[in-house]
């Protein structure tokens, strides 16, 4: 496994591979390796012939500088992980190179990130885009994997490529979760024994208005109130928000009425346990591959 820190490098290892016809497939993270990105890695190890792994804790998405220190991120741990994963090549990314001093560029998605983090998290989701631009023109992968516990910013990563014509297949894969329906992710880590205990009613919230919706509810407020009295039974859980949006758009659905289209419904939730920000959603369609109305049953990430 390569473990590569400048970008020209690694462009040159991937321009190799190219031209030697090799696909190679991306999964870029902040570090801080879980069960969630290995699945990705190991899909693109199913799917690619070469895999690179991007580490590079980005401070341009991140709200405050108390969160990006106390981000846990272990790189010995994370580097050790792409090794048992078959990884090719891990890039740790450098602020020098990715934001360096007069930098003034930023790349910026407009509607799709007015809602959910993007209504709380002012200039998150362009340091996201900004920084995925940059990764994505010094790798130019054959493929690259995101998860899609964070559906927003999958949506918003589609729509960009899309808009900008990048030459690239997005793999967009169902959430890892827990056996107890928590959604994994590195900031799990970070709760104590009795938040993470209590943070599964995350899960639960998302599993019963899921199940409504199914049994055929389509208010948006009942599914609301669904949720969130779920979540106020939690100790310690402050609620951010709790959404029911068209999975296409991100937007309110009008008359307050879900309208289920092949695109889908949208169950979201961010919450609080101590000092920890927790995210997971579902999305629940008739005709979709990636249902999660039963939580115990996915996998992906």
């Amino acid at each position: 496994m390569k473990i590569l820190k400048h970008s020209a490098e690694v462009g040159q290892w991937c321009e190799a591979y190219r031209k030697a016809s090799l696909g190679l497939g991306f999964v870029p993270t902040l570090g801080g390796l879980h069960e969630g990105h290995l699945s990705l890695v190991r899909q693109a190890r199913l799917e690619c012939d070469r895999v690179l792994v991007s580490i590079y804790l980005n401070p341009s998405q991140f709200d405050s500088a108390a969160d990006l220190e106390e981000y846990p991120a272990d790189l010995e741990a994370d580097l050790e992980a792409c090794r048992q994963a078959g990884v090719d090549i891990v890039f740790l990314g450098e602020q020098a190179e990715f934001l360096p001093e007069g930098f003034q560029s930023r790349v910026f998605v407009e509607k799709l990130t007015e809602s959910l983090c993007g209504a709380g998290r002012p200039g998150h989701f362009r340091g996201v885009c900004t920084v995925v631009t940059q990764l994505l023109h010094v790798v130019r992968p054959l493929r690259a994997y995101f998860g899609l516990k964070d559906f927003q910013q999958a949506k918003i990563i589609s729509r960009m490529v899309a808009d900008l014509f990048f030459d690239v297949e997005l793999r967009l894969l169902p959430t890892v979760r827990s056996d107890d329906g928590l959604a994994i992710s590195s900031r799990n880590r970070r709760l104590s024994t009795a938040e993470r205990k209590e943070a599964v009613a995350i899960g639960e919230a998302l599993q019963e208005a899921g199940e409504l919706l199914a049994g055929g509810e389509t208010r948006v407020a009942a599914l609301k109130e669904q949720m969130t009295g779920v979540l106020e039974k939690a100790a310690g859980c402050r609620v951010e928000y709790v959404e029911v949006l068209a999975a296409s758009s991100l937007e309110e659905f009008p008359g307050g009425e879900v309208s289920v289209s092949a695109e889908g419904v949208l169950l979201a939730v961010a919450a609080w346990f101590g000092e920890v920000r927790l995210i997971d959603n579902i999305l629940f369609s008739p005709v979709s591959e990636v249902n999660e109305v039963n939580l115990e049953t996915q996998g992906g990430s």
